[in-house]
């Protein structure tokens, strides 16, 4: 491969001994690579017609290391020549679920992430499918808190590598990854500065009672599976863990009124908690699109709305009011 990234659309045919692919990861717009399959050699055939150079930029993948020990990847993205002392915004991004795995992909609003300067970081966590089935069942049920635990482990790397600070943090997520920024906020305010979680669970005792939330309990488990499940949902459910007297991050919920997969309930009670209890000067925003659902076919007008409320919100509270 022409280098750490992802792979698809393998084509070709049976008597030729070349096939073509597509190559993308977070700077690399995708490109497609025709491959020699006796020499092995791949070599470039076609490039994206994109207004963004992947030459000024640069992605890697690390290995931290988790509470418990384990080694877990993440993917850090930033523009070649920033300052790399702790004081570049950042971006932590994270999923942890459902057997999904976050292959690199290039993203128009990643690229303006990194254009504005920032990093992008992505934790490949347990709960995914990166590594099969153990690793998806190492973050489901009653192991659900190792996801957490390796999201605020990357946060800490981040941090204890000069990449960023806690002042300079964000963390973001959707859906499945919302309950994940909304855990991780509520377990560690002090470790971030900005906390986006997006058509999140969050009501962890009450999931199952709405729409498609029956089909998630392989994930999650139940509050009504037994008393022993029940504690350890309310343990770190983020609507009933939100305390009194605490500094919570800047936090901008995003849901959308006909969100018929992740109801908006849950962002509607978890900004209730944040509003009420919230200690101190950060902001606790939500942000309702209307006739609009859980994400998938939003048209580009509102993808650009909400990219642009979402990044002014971010640098704003880490107190960057210029790029």
């Amino acid at each position: 491969l022409p280098g750490e990234g992802t792979a698809y659309g393998l084509a070709g045919k049976k008597e030729e001994t070349t096939l073509y692919y597509t190559f993308t990861n977070y700077v690399t717009p995708p490109t497609i690579f025709s491959f020699d399959v006796e020499s092995g050699a791949s070599t470039l055939y076609q490039e994206s017609k994109a207004p963004f150079d992947r030459n000024e930029y640069e992605s890697k993948q690390v290995f931290y290391t988790s509470k418990d020990g384990t080694q877990v990847p993440m993917i850090i993205s930033y523009k070649k020549g920033i300052s790399l002392d702790g004081s570049a915004p950042t971006m932590l991004y994270g999923y942890g679920g459902f057997n999904i795995s976050l292959t690199p992909m290039f993203s128009g609003n990643v690229a303006n992430w990194l254009e504005l300067g920032g990093i992008y970081a992505v934790a490949n966590m347990r709960g995914g499918g990166e590594y099969g089935k153990a690793w998806h069942n190492a973050g489901t049920q009653q192991q659900k808190q190792n996801v957490f635990d390796d999201f605020i482990a990357a946060a800490e790397y981040l941090i204890e590598n000069d990449y960023t600070s806690s002042e300079r943090l964000a963390i973001r997520g959707g859906s499945n990854g919302g309950l994940l920024v909304g855990a991780c906020m509520t377990q560690r305010p002090e470790l971030f500065k900005v906390a986006l979680p997006a058509v999140g669970v969050l009501d962890m005792l009450r999931y199952h009672t709405f729409t498609s939330g029956e089909g998630w309990k392989y994930d999650y488990g139940t509050s009504e599976q037994s008393e022993a499940m029940f504690q350890y949902l309310l343990g770190y459910s983020p609507v009933h863990n939100v305390k009194e007297g605490v500094q919570y991050p800047a936090t901008l919920v995003t849901t959308a009124d006909h969100d018929d997969r992740v109801v908006p309930a849950h962002s509607y009670k978890f900004i209730a908690e944040l509003q009420d209890k919230q200690q101190g000067e950060n902001p606790v925003l939500i942000r309702i699109d209307v006739n609009a659902g859980h994400g998938a076919g939003m048209p580009l007008s509102k993808q650009i709305d909400l990219t642009t409320d979402v990044y002014a919100f971010t640098l704003y509270n880490m107190g960057i009011e210029s790029i």
